[in-house]
């Protein structure tokens, strides 16, 4: 089961996800408390593209501080939750496709927000969440996701995937 689950998260993966640039939190996901609230107004697409461009190919990622790597022994997201200010060093990964799929305006609790779906292809131990958070960085807005769905791992793919119910029967 080991080497099964080693042979899995060791390849590259797809994902669908949508990012929420104007506001921040503590989790880099819709999770965490908003700590920041700028807000977005007049984000185009062709920024947005430009800021995933300098966020693909082989580069070095400071993983979310919510991550499940240890710390002094202890997962940093319990260190986290416990008020504790953690930072991790940045690793190499690869981003090696980070596509804009369409930009939707919102306003959220009085906030100008701009939602934006992505499709991502990234190296294991990649963090889309801190692909989120360092693409509203880039672009001033700050940055967090609000969904994410992973749809291939390695030759696995989403639409060859089957309900839990019917390999249980």
């Amino acid at each position: 089961a080991t080497r099964l689950l080693t042979f899995l998260v060791g390849g590259d993966m797809d994902y669908t996800a949508t990012i929420r640039h104007g506001q921040v939190t503590v989790t880099d996901d819709a999770e965490g408390d908003v700590t920041a609230s700028e807000g977005a107004r007049g984000i185009g697409k062709d920024a947005v593209r430009a800021a995933a461009a300098t966020l693909t190919g082989d580069i070095a990622q400071v993983p979310s501080a919510v991550s499940a790597i240890k710390v002094k022994g202890e997962r940093a997201y319990h260190r986290v939750r416990a008020g504790e200010s953690v930072d991790l060093p940045a690793r190499p990964v690869t981003v090696s496709r980070f596509e804009i799929v369409d930009l939707r305006p919102e306003v959220v609790d009085g906030t100008p927000v701009v939602d934006v779906d992505v499709e991502v292809t990234v190296s294991s131990g990649t963090y889309v969440r801190a692909l989120a958070r360092d693409l509203g960085s880039s672009l001033g807005t700050g940055g967090h996701l609000t969904a994410l769905r992973r749809t291939r791992v390695g030759g696995f793919v989403l639409a060859d995937a089957h309900p839990l119910g019917d390999l249980e029967a």
